[in-house]
């Protein structure tokens, strides 16, 4: 990577809870060294664990001072590229992350803001991704584990920093995954690579205030 090229951060998780790959990692290290903007996509793993991994972000952040930043998560039940507006700073974990540990009700930075939102043009991203025919979505929830710990440590780490734009996506299951879990939706890892390169590019090219259209849902 040329350190004088703009970094576009793309971070993917080792897999967990007794899973062999994660789509994150899998969509990330596919698009390593990617042109993109002027600059290139640089891709790093993060683990899964509570703490080493909001770690690993804040070092990240701090030694490639990156034009941009997507970090990217798995979640199963998800059936659509979804795209987070907000970290809150709350962990309660459902279960242990890759080192054991189950925080119960514990903030992830102590002291901070009780949320952040994404500054990336999200909903712009969404229509950019719909318009291409991959299907996508606003979520307003990342969850209380890992993905959002370290969605939270990002924009934590990024306070400050307007210019660096930043934010989350969730991402479906692949389909091996899928097959040992009846039900739950997956999505091709082709189709995956393919809409993230394609949410990267849109994020690029909109300057600007975000797109001004609802993306509220009924309960």
């Amino acid at each position: 990577m040329n350190a004088a090229e703009p970094v576009w951060l793309v971070t993917g998780f080792e897999p967990f809870d007794g899973e062999s790959v994660n789509p994150s990692w899998e969509v990330a290290q596919a698009l390593h060294g990617a042109p993109m903007a002027g600059g290139r996509v640089l891709a790093r793993q993060l683990p899964c664990r509570f703490g080493a991994a909001r770690d690993a972000m804040v070092d990240l952040l701090a030694e490639w001072r990156p034009l941009c930043v997507l970090a990217l998560g798995q979640a199963g039940g998800r059936t659509d590229f979804s795209l987070e507006r907000i970290a809150i700073n709350l962990d309660d974990a459902r279960i242990a992350d890759n080192a054991g540990a189950q925080p119960i009700d514990q903030p992830v930075v102590p002291g901070g803001p009780a949320a952040y939102f994404a500054t990336l043009p999200i909903k712009a991203m969404v229509s950019g991704l719909r318009a291409a025919g991959l299907p996508a979505s606003v979520s307003h929830s990342a969850g209380i584990f890992v993905c959002n710990h370290v969605f939270y440590a990002l924009m934590h780490g990024l306070r400050g920093q307007p210019q660096v734009r930043a934010g989350f996506m969730h991402l479906p299951l692949l389909p091996a995954q899928a097959s040992r879990h009846p039900g739950q939706a997956c999505m091709p890892l082709p189709l995956m690579i393919e809409g993230v390169r394609q949410a990267l590019r849109i994020a690029a090219s909109h300057q600007g205030a975000d797109l001004d259209w609802s993306a509220g849902q009924i309960a």
